[in-house]
């Protein structure tokens, strides 16, 4: 309740903030100019607008739902101005595949940040990094070394332990018959084990340093949430500095003194192992290694690497914590679903052992089953991106650097590309309908093109271990009485339940050791 409010007064104040922005560019407003290195522009088509504010009217607090809407009533390529703030929307799997196939360079920036020089939601991070020379370099290591197959396998067992860790946990509230919050307990599973992946470090009694970075990805998105609407504020968005900008200094003190005191403990132990190949090689040390090395193709500095870390939590915590959320409400809202999976589960892994990431290419049911909780509620429905170039797109010129809205909701909910888009039917990604869906970009959940998350490997196999666990060891109740999960969505720019699940366990196996 205290989150609704606190995003309807942002709201509130982010309308203010358009309508002045508006009113002090009035003249900008009358004259017929067009963007920057086009020329001859066909309009794109776009819903009536008010004097000034645009279509600032037709918001409403589901962001995604309100351009799905537009989008099915005026078409899949939107023009909308909101006060000065203008963008494409881009709605339909026709016209993302085309983007996609056809002009991937072309929409391969992101927004630039007003906060220029900072480790969060800044220019120098891997995810906000304008397209360039840095980019492909970050890009090509996080795919080959950070995140790559050799370093996944070196991790194994720190997900393991993780996953253990957070399974015993359940099982404690099962004996106790405890309702509990699924997602606190999720978010706490996704942190330790980032953690660990990232920097050798997780939460503990006597270590509390994951809880801290745990304390700063929430501050710092719900920071980001500020800027955002701030952004949409036209030139009046260097407001934001003034708004916002002694919170932006202090979260962003926080993460460099935490970030420089562990760079400096993996400086320390890697003179004292004399750089050699660990198995317990974390994230930092490869970042580090690239960092000291004089051949690298690019030379990273140390802010791109603290910024590249914080990155990792604030695009890997959440969202993974979010989505096994809605795919545990759908199991629960889906019982036949639920039999389904646990049936494909005990077939494979049987009863003696806990189910493994290995087993995971063995449970393509368990795969669907969390695909299509991710078609149906990606936890960031909606992608910004920023043209690097100008191209052509269904017949118009798109010139370059113009704001680009991608609305994955609709996309992935698009009732051309899909059969029955609003029901959950994991069967559509089994066989032939699974290449299908990635070959004509319908699923896109984790983006698409050179800037596709290339996380997605390791957060789905977070994701569908502890489903599968989740469902291999326990039923699930909704409260005492078992009543169905309240599928509404909360409001804001991130996809997530806007009641936190509570769940009763009930042990069906003890499969971890005690």
């Amino acid at each position: 309740m205290a989150t609704t409010t606190i995003i309807d007064a942002q709201y509130y104040v982010f309308l203010f903030l358009l309508c002045l922005s508006s009113t002090l560019l009035l003249q900008f407003f009358f004259k017929k100019s067009k963007p920057a290195g086009a020329t001859h522009l066909r309009p794109l088509p776009s819903p009536p607008a008010l004097p000034l504010v645009g279509h600032i009217h037709l918001l409403t607090k589901y962001v995604h739902i309100c351009f799905q809407k537009l989008a099915l009533k005026y078409g899949p390529l939107l023009f909308l101005r909101f006060g000065s703030f203008k963008f494409l929307l881009i709605s339909s799997a026709s016209v993302v595949t085309e983007v996609f196939k056809s002009n991937d360079v072309a929409f391969a920036s992101k927004p630039m940040s007003v906060f220029e020089d900072r480790l969060i939601f800044a220019n120098i991070g891997f995810i906000f990094s304008p397209y360039g020379e840095y980019w492909r370099y970050m890009k090509k290591m996080t795919v080959t070394e950070l995140l790559g197959s050799k370093q996944l396998q070196r991790s194994h067992n720190v997900r393991r332990e993780e996953l253990h860790r957070y399974l015993k946990k359940v099982l404690e509230k099962a004996q106790e018959s405890e309702v509990f919050s699924l997602g606190t307990e999720l978010m706490k599973l996704t942190n330790n084990t980032i953690c660990r992946m990232a920097l050798s470090t997780r939460c503990s009694e006597e270590d509390n340093e994951a809880e801290k970075i745990k304390e700063l990805v929430d501050g710092s998105l719900e920071l980001g949430m500020k800027l955002a609407m701030v952004n949409m504020a036209g030139p009046l968005k260097k407001l934001g500095v003034w708004m916002y900008g002694k919170e932006d200094r202090e979260i962003n003190r926080k993460c460099d003194e935490l970030l420089e005191r562990i760079w400096k403990e993996h400086e320390e132990r890697a003179k004292r192992d004399g750089g050699v190949d660990r198995e317990d090689k974390d994230l930092m040390d490869i970042l580090l290694e690239a960092y000291h090395d004089e051949k690298a193709e690019f030379k990273i500095n140390k802010n791109q690497i603290k910024a590249f870390i914080l990155d990792l939590f604030l695009a890997g915590t959440s969202t993974s914590t979010d989505a096994m959320e809605w795919a545990m409400a759908n199991l629960i809202n889906h019982p036949e679903v639920m039999k389904k999976a646990r049936e494909e589960i005990d077939s494979v892994v049987g009863n003696r052992r806990l189910v493994e990431e290995t087993d995971l290419p063995n449970l393509p049911y368990l795969q669907a089953v969390v695909k299509e909780t991710l078609r149906l509620y990606p936890p960031g429905p909606l992608l910004p991106r920023r043209t690097h170039e100008a191209c052509e797109l269904r017949g118009f010129d798109i010139p370059r650097d113009i704001m680009v809205v991608f609305n994955f909701y609709a996309i992935m909910r698009d009732p051309e590309a899909w059969e029955n888009p609003n029901e959950f039917i994991p069967e559509r990604f089994l066989s032939s309908n699974k290449e299908k869906a990635h070959q004509n970009f319908n699923f896109v959940a984790f983006g698409a093109g050179r800037r596709m998350c290339p996380g997605a490997t390791l957060a789905l196999t977070l994701m569908n271990t502890t489903v599968a666990s989740m469902v291999q060891c326990f039923d699930w109740k909704v409260g005492k009485d078992g009543d169905r999960v309240n599928m509404e969505p909360e409001a804001g720019l991130h996809l997530k339940l806007a009641e936190p699940l509570q769940c009763r366990p009930i042990l069906r196996f003890h499969l971890f050791s005690s």
